[in-house]
C-alpha cells in the first residue's frame, strides 16, 4: 500500500539511500552491487533467512548471468559446484531426439538451484559485506513514492514495534503477491496477462537423474519433464489440469505416468525414488508496463512472471538487477540518471523476448495433449524442424540459450 499518512508508534526514522524489498536472487543481487560500491542499503524479507536458503526453486542459469555474477564477485561457490549442460532431448512418437546445442552455439546452461544461489548472495551481502538484511518482518508498507523522499515502514519481529526507513529509492523485489507490486496504481501501469489454461505438477524426487541432460516428453495425455537437480535429486514435471489436488497424484500415478509420458525406444528405465515435494503450478504469465513508479523500481517477479516453461525466470530476475544496481551506483555516486530513466524500457525487451519464446515453446510442448489434431500437427511440425533445418535448429538454440546479440 502507498500512503502519504503519518506513521505512529515509530522510533526516530533511519536514513538508507536504497531499501531493497524481498531477499530473492532479483533484491540480493542488488543489495550486494550496492554494498560493492560502498552504498548503504537495508534489505527486509518476510521470511527467514533458514526458508529462504531451503526453499525448492528452479534452478537454470543461461550463460550471461553466469558471467555477471562472476563479474561483480558472485559466483565463486557456482562456480565450483553447478552443472553444465550442453544438450537437451526431446522425446515424442516413441523415439528420443537429442539437442545438442552447445555444438551449435559453443554455449551452455548452469544448472544451481536457486537456494543454493541465494544461500550464496545473503552470505556475501550479510556475512562478508557487512549488509543490512531484516528477515521475518510483517507489514510492510511503502510510502511517498512519487516524492523525493520515499519511506519504508514495517514491524520488527522482535519488538513488534512499528520501523520506518527513510530512502532515495525502493526497490520492490518481493515477488508476484508481494506489497510492492500492489503500490503501483492500476492507472500508473498496465499489466499484460496470458493465462495458459493447463497445470504443471512439480516433482523433486530423492533419486539420481535418468539422463545426463534434460528430457521433454511430448505426449498426447500430456507434457512430462524431467530436470537434473544434483547427483541425488531430480525435478520432475508432468502436466495436469490447472488448480488439479496434488494429493490425486500417489506415488505410483506419478511414475506411472512419467514412464508413459517420456518413455522412447532404446531409452534407459527412469530411476525412481521418493517424491519429495508435489504441488500444482498453474501455467500463466504477467508483465508490468512500465516497471517503475516514483522512485520505486520493480525487479523479478514483481514486476513479471514468466511460466516456468522454458526456464527463463531467475535470468529474467538477475538481468533487471545487474541494470537496477548499477543505474543505482551510477545515480548515487556520480549523479547520473540514464540508467534509471532506461531501466524499465531495457529490462522490457528481454523480457517481451523471454515470453514470447516460452508462449512458443509452450505450444510444442502442450498441443498435442489438446486434443485439437490441427494444434497437434503443427505442433509436431515445429519439432520436426528443429531436426530438419540447421536455421530452425540455431534459432531454437539462440533463444533457448538467451544468447542474442541485442534485445
Amino acid at each position: 500500500m502507498t500512503t502519504t499518512s503519518p506513521h505512529p508508534n515509530s522510533p526516530i526514522p533511519s536514513h538508507v539511500p536504497v531499501v531493497v524489498v524481498g531477499a530473492g536472487p532479483a533484491g540480493l543481487t542488488v543489495a550486494n552491487i550496492l554494498r560493492a560500491a560502498h552504498l548503504d542499503c537495508v534489505v527486509l524479507e518476510a521470511e527467514s533467512r533458514e526458508f529462504i536458503e531451503g526453499n525448492p526453486r528452479a534452478g537454470v542459469l543461461e550463460e550471461w548471468a553466469v558471467r555477471g555474477l562472476r563479474q561483480r564477485g558472485l559466483a565463486e561457490t557456482l562456480s565450483e559446484r553447478a552443472q553444465l549442460h550442453t544438450a537437451c532431448e526431446f522425446r515424442f512418437g516413441g523415439e528420443s531426439y537429442r539437442f545438442p546445442y552447445g555444438d551449435l552455439t559453443g554455449r551452455h546452461h548452469f544448472v544451481y538451484p536457486q537456494p543454493l544461489l541465494v544461500t550464496d548472495l545473503v552470505r556475501e551481502y550479510v556475512d562478508v559485506r557487512d549488509g543490512d538484511a531484516r528477515f521475518s518482518v510483517r507489514d510492510v508498507e511503502l510510502h511517498d513514492l512519487e516524492t523525493d523522499r520515499p519511506s519504508v515502514s514495517y514491524t520488527c519481529p522482535r519488538t513488534g514495534q512499528r520501523r520506518l526507513l527513510l530512502c532515495d529509492f525502493v526497490v520492490g523485489a518481493d515477488g508476484a503477491r508481494g506489497v510492492s507490486r500492489a503500490a503501483v496504481p492500476p492507472d500508473r501501469a498496465r499489466i499484460a496477462r496470458h493465462d495458459y489454461g493447463i497445470g504443471w505438477l512439480a516433482l523433486l524426487a530423492e533419486a539420481p537423474p535418468s539422463s545426463d541432460c534434460v528430457l521433454f516428453g511430448i505426449h498426447p495425455d500430456g507434457f512430462a519433464g524431467h530436470m537434473p537437480r544434483s547427483p541425488e535429486v531430480t525435478r520432475y514435471y508432468l502436466q495436469c489440469p490447472p488448480g488439479d489436488d496434488p494429493h490425486n497424484w500417489s506415488h505410483d500415478r506419478v511414475w506411472t505416468e512419467l514412464r508413459e509420458r517420456l518413455g522412447a525406444a532404446g531409452a534407459p528405465p527412469l530411476t525412481e525414488g521418493p517424491l519429495i515435494e508435489r504441488r500444482v503450478l498453474d501455467m500463466h504469465d504477467y508483465v508490468v508496463e512500465p516497471m517503475t513508479y516514483g522512485r520505486l523500481f520493480l525487479a523479478g517477479d514483481a514486476a513479471h512472471l514468466v511460466a516456468p516453461i522454458a526456464a527463463k525466470g531467475m535470468n529474467l530476475a538477475l538481468h533487471d538487477a545487474f541494470l537496477l544496481g548499477d543505474a543505482l551506483v551510477g545515480y548515487l555516486t556520480g549523479g547520473d540518471g540514464g540508467g534509471l530513466d532506461g531501466y524499465s524500457e531495457a529490462c522490457l525487451r528481454r523480457v517481451w523476448d523471454y515470453q514470447e519464446f516460452s508462449h512458443w515453446l509452450s505450444e510444442v510442448y502442450h498441443g498435442t495433449s489438446t486434443g485439437d489434431p490441427f494444434r497437434a500437427g503443427t505442433s509436431l511440425a515445429r519439432l520436426r524442424r528443429l531436426f530438419t533445418s540447421p536455421a530452425a535448429a540455431g534459432a531454437f538454440a539462440e533463444q533457448y540459450l538467451g544468447a542474442a546479440e541485442h534485445y
